[in-house]
C-alpha cells in the first residue's frame, strides 16, 4: 500500500493525516492551538512556536507502519495559491516536511492551505472534478472568499478569487462576538449552541454588499451594541450568524446568475456552522435558484491535512504516469 503523509500548520491547528491512493484516511491527527480564555487570538510568533512544539507528539501518534509505507509528502506553505501570499506559521510544517522528504529521498508537493481546504472538501464530492468548474466558498478565521475553480488537471486547480470581505472575516467576527460574550475561543461551537435555542430571530443585522466585496466590521459594531443594550446572547448569536448566512446567500446568488455557475463547495471553519448551512440550502437550493450545494463532510471543513495528503497522492500519481 502507497501511503501520502499531509502536514499543516495553520493559524490555530497543527495537523497531520495520512490517506492511501484510493483517498482513504488511515490517520488524521489534530491539535488546537490553545489561546488564553478573553484574548481574541494568538500573534503569528506564538502560533509557529506552538505548531513546533506540537509536530513531534503527532508524528509520534502516527502507526510506524504508516511511516514504512510513505512515499510522497504534501504540506501547505501558504494561505492561498498566489505569489504574495505568505504566513509565517507556514514554516514549521515546511521544515519538517522538507527533512523528512530529504531524509528519506521521498517527493515533496507544496500546496496552498486554501487548496487543502477545497481538496478535502471534495472528499465528499468527488463528482465535482469532472466538472469543469464550480464555485468555491471558504470562510474560516483568516480567509472569507468567494472563489471559481477550475479543474486545470486532476489535483491541481486554477483558482480565480471573485470577491473577498474587506475588513474582518467571518470567523473573525464570530470569535470576536463570543469572546465578547465570555465564551471560550474559537467560539463558533459556542455561538451556534446559543443561537440554536431561538426559535425566530427577532432583531437582524443588515448585510453590506458593493460591487467588489461585503463587510463585517460593521455587523461587529452592530452586534456590540446589542450586547451593551443586554440584548439576550442567544439573540445575538443568532443574528452574527444570520448575517453570514445572508451575505453569502447574496453574494453567491449574483455569480450563480453572472457566470451561469450552480455547483457550489462550501468549506473552512464557518461553513461547519450548522445553522448556516441549513439557511444556504432552504434558500440557494430552491427550485427557483437551482443551487447544488456541495458541504465539506463532518471534521473536514475545520483545519486540517487530510486535503493535503489527498493533493499528495493525486499529484505523484500523475507524476508516475508522465515518469512513464
Amino acid at each position: 500500500m502507497k501511503v501520502f503523509l499531509g502536514i499543516d500548520t495553520s493559524a490555530y491547528t497543527t495537523s497531520l493525516a495520512a490517506v492511501n491512493e484510493n483517498f482513504h484516511i488511515l490517520a488524521d491527527e489534530r491539535i488546537l492551538l490553545e489561546v488564553e480564555h478573553g484574548k481574541r487570538g494568538l500573534r503569528q510568533s506564538e502560533a509557529l512556536f506552538l505548531h513546533v512544539k506540537n509536530l513531534p507528539g503527532l508524528m509520534a501518534r502516527l502507526d510506524p507502519i504508516l511511516h514504512k509505507q510513505t512515499c510522497a509528502l504534501g504540506v501547505s506553505t501558504r494561505p492561498r495559491n498566489q505569489e504574495e501570499s505568505y504566513m509565517p506559521v507556514f514554516l514549521a510544517g515546511s521544515s519538517l516536511a522538507g527533512s523528512l522528504a530529504a531524509f528519506a529521498g521521498i517527493p515533496m508537493y507544496e500546496v496552498s492551505h486554501q487548496e487543502g481546504h477545497i481538496m478535502a472538501g471534495l472528499r465528499g464530492s468527488l463528482e465535482l472534478l469532472d466538472l469543469p468548474q464550480f464555485l468555491a466558498v471558504h470562510f474560516s478565521g483568516g480567509t472569507s472568499d468567494i472563489l471559481l475553480v477550475e479543474n486545470r488537471q486532476p489535483g491541481s486547480f486554477d483558482i480565480h478569487h471573485l470577491c473577498s470581505s474587506q475588513d474582518i472575516h467571518a470567523g473573525q467576527l464570530v470569535d470576536r462576538i463570543g469572546v465578547a460574550m465570555g465564551l471560550p475561543f474559537p467560539a463558533g461551537p459556542s455561538l451556534e449552541q446559543l443561537a440554536g435555542v431561538v426559535e425566530k430571530n427577532e432583531v437582524a443585522i443588515p448585510v453590506a454588499i458593493n460591487a467588489t466585496g461585503f463587510s463585517f466590521s460593521g455587523a461587529e459594531t452592530r452586534a456590540l451594541q446589542m450586547l451593551k443594550a443586554e440584548t439576550s446572547q442567544e439573540a445575538v448569536a443568532a443574528a452574527v450568524l444570520g448575517v453570514i448566512a445572508r451575505t453569502l446567500e447574496k453574494v453567491l446568488r449574483r455569480y450563480m446568475e453572472q457566470l451561469g455557475v450552480k455547483d457550489v463547495l462550501l468549506a473552512g471553519g464557518v461553513m461547519a456552522n450548522k445553522l448556516i448551512a441549513q439557511q444556504l440550502q432552504k434558500r440557494l437550493q430552491h427550485p427557483a435558484v437551482g443551487g447544488r450545494l456541495h458541504f465539506a463532510p463532518a471534521g473536514l471543513s475545520t483545519d486540517n491535512a487530510v486535503g493535503v495528503a489527498m493533493l499528495a497522492a493525486v499529484r505523484h500519481r500523475f507524476q508516475d504516469a508522465d515518469e512513464r
